[in-house]
Parts: structure tokens; sequence; C-alpha cells
């Protein structure tokens, strides 16, 4: 079947002549460039003083944001528990008691963690196949049948993006039809797994607009063209691990990522706008790392605080969790759930730990007294 002609008046950047030979003014991208290369440079160096017990820590924590954050970008909600065990069970890190395996978690995690520890490695049709298996294990999408570990063929027509309400969609974009598709994956691989020519990170961005602007498959999109994204970043930096969370940036941020997207692919091909909205979001995202950088020392200087303190080990285990991150306060329920034990026990766990000074009322009392840790 010969490929869909270019319209006389294309609408979307895939459509214009000479797609997909993307254009940018380097000049005016040299100052962002700059401003990311310093602050991954800066960030590198805070890393590299830290122990490597902290670097698995700070990589876990990141990557767990990495695969809840951008299941959330498409609407997703992941749980940060069975995230963060099936992260460390595929890197041997102990982070005590886990989660049962979840098979649609670890196909989410098995992806992200392919794309950044494997980077160096070619990217092909198949591996790209065994992604989206990964993320579609059942071969549906909600209740919905899809065609899975292949491209899509528009065989319910083509392929869109849509928003609104039934009778009331909007379309936002439309993606290349599916007969066209086996030649430009092909291009945009032998392009992908070439040196890059110029700023690493310029190519990047590229990816990741390029591939999501194909839309190749049925579903899984944005995420298969995050994880591209973050391969070429780890690529770019010449490292599997992750001290930032790009998705969780896009996410903060995804109002703005999808106008972006959207103007770009319905704009020129000079990319610039997008390009210096990309590594501007990148730039924040490295900068926010400090946050992770802060909760890891944090972690760190809790236990050694605490070093010479008996505790059981059911308040080992739920302190530790409780350093990790959850949603909302530390209160006599929660302990009681985190610790699978009675409200009872709860209870004097948390008063053997108040009168150790290793836990803190907060203000209020009844039900819902709050406790925090003493970490300074």
């Amino acid at each position: 079947m010969q490929p869909s002609r270019p319209p006389r008046n294309p609408r979307y950047v895939w459509q214009l002549p000479d797609w997909p030979h993307f254009t940018f003014d380097a000049t005016a991208l040299a100052a962002p460039l700059a401003q990311v290369h310093r602050a991954q440079g800066q960030l590198m160096g805070r890393m590299a003083a830290l122990g490597m017990g902290q670097r698995e820590q700070a990589t876990l924590q990141v990557l767990t944001q990495e695969v809840i954050t951008t299941s959330e970008i498409e609407g997703e909600r992941l749980s940060l528990d069975a995230v963060r065990s099936s992260i460390a069970r595929k890197l041997g890190l102990d982070i005590g008691a886990l989660a049962p395996s979840d098979r649609h978690v670890d196909g989410v995690v098995d992806v992200v963690l392919d794309a950044t520890r494997n980077f160096d490695q070619a990217l092909s049709a198949a591996r790209l196949f065994g992604w989206h298996a990964a993320l579609f294990p059942t071969g549906y999408s909600g209740r919905m049948r899809i065609t899975v570990a292949a491209w899509r063929t528009d065989a319910g027509g083509p392929m869109e993006v849509v928003s609104g309400a039934v009778g009331r969609e909007k379309v936002h974009f439309t993606a290349p039809p599916a007969d066209t598709l086996p030649a430009q994956t092909d291009a945009f691989l032998q392009w992908f797994n070439a040196a890059p020519v110029g700023d690493a990170l310029i190519k990047a961005g590229l990816a990741h607009l390029w591939l999501v602007t194909l839309h190749p498959f049925d579903d899984g999109n944005g995420r298969i063209s995050r994880a591209v994204g973050d391969m070429a970043l780890a690529r770019a930096e010449g490292t599997s691990q992750r001290f930032y969370s790009f998705s969780a940036q896009i996410q903060r941020e995804r109002k703005d990522y999808y106008d972006q997207l959207e103007a770009t692919q319905k704009g020129s091909l000079d990319v610039t706008p997008w390009l210096n909205w990309f590594l501007g979001c990148l730039l924040r995202s490295v900068q926010g790392a400090d946050a992770t950088l802060a909760g890891v020392l944090d972690k760190a200087q809790f236990w050694q605080r605490w070093a010479g303190t008996p505790m059981t080990e059911r308040q080992t285990k739920v302190l530790k969790r409780v350093l990790d991150g959850f949603e909302g306060k530390l209160t006599n329920a929660k302990w009681a759930a985190l610790g699978k034990c009675s409200a009872d026990t709860a209870l004097r766990d948390i008063n053997d730990l108040l009168a150790r000074g290793v836990l803190r009322r907060l203000e209020g009392g009844g039900r819902s007294t709050g406790y925090e840790l003493c970490v300074k």
C-alpha cells in the first residue's frame, strides 16, 4: 500500500512537505541549554558527594515518582507502595516489607527501567513493542480491546486526540495515517540511534516531540514517548542513575505541556518554541531535585541520630514508611494500618517513641491527633 499523499492545505506539521526535517534557532536556545547543563552539573556534583546507599535511595525515590507521574499525566493513578516495591524488587534494594507484585505496575516499571538503565542499547521496533505489551498486559485499555505490541491499524478510523463530552468533542490533533507508520517509525529509529549532531539535549526534545506526533500505538503513546525522551536524556548525561523526574515536572505543568504540543503539531517545522519550553521544563525539573536530595539527607540524619535507640521491627518498618512519604499526617489509625496491628498496639508504639523523643505530638487532640518525626 502506498503512503497517503500530503494534503494541499496541511493542518498538521506531519503533513508539511519537508516533514520530519525539524529546524530551530540554535542561537535562541544557547542560553537555556547552558542553564540546563550548569544545573545538571551542579546536581551531579551534589549527588557524587553522597554515599552509595544514599544515591540508591535518591534513585529509588525519583524512579518511583517518575513511574507514578507518567501514568498520572494520562489520568491513571498507581499505588505508591506497589510502584516503590516493584522498583526495589527489580533493583535489588532492601526497603523492608514489599507490597504484593502487581502485573500492571510491574509493566510500567519495566518500561521506565529499561529506558533509563539500558539507554546505551539500540532502540528498535521490537523494543517499543515490548514496552507497549508491558503497559497493556491484558490487551485492554480500560474496557476497550486494543492492538498490543504492533503499530495501530486505524481500523476504527483516524487516530485522534480528543477532549470534551460525548457529542461536543474537540479534536486537538489527528495523527499520521496508519499505512505510513512502518516507514515513518523506521526513519525515526534510524535518526534516534545515530550519534547526535549538536547538543544531545536538543535530540531528547526532538525525540519526544517526533514520536508523540507519530502516535504509533492505539494507546500509551504519551508514556512511551516520555520513556524515549528519558532514554535520550540518560544518553545525553551518560548515566543510568536518575536524580530528577522529568515526568513529574510535566505533570506539574500538564496544561502548558499539552498546549505546547498542540501548538507545535499545528505549526511549522521550526520547533524553536517547543524546544525552548522543553529546556525550561527540564531546567525546572533538575532544580526541583533539591527537594529529593533534602529528603534523602533527612532520612540519613534521622537514622544516624537515632541509631542507638532500641526500636521494635514494627516501629522501624513504620518509621521507614513515614520517611519515604505518604499522604496526610501520621495518626494512630495510620500507624495501625502501616504496622498491620491493632489501634491499642499502635498507640503503645507511638507513646514509646514519644517518650524517647523520636516522635513529637502535633497540635490538636482526640482521634485526629497527629505526630511528626524528630529529624534534627
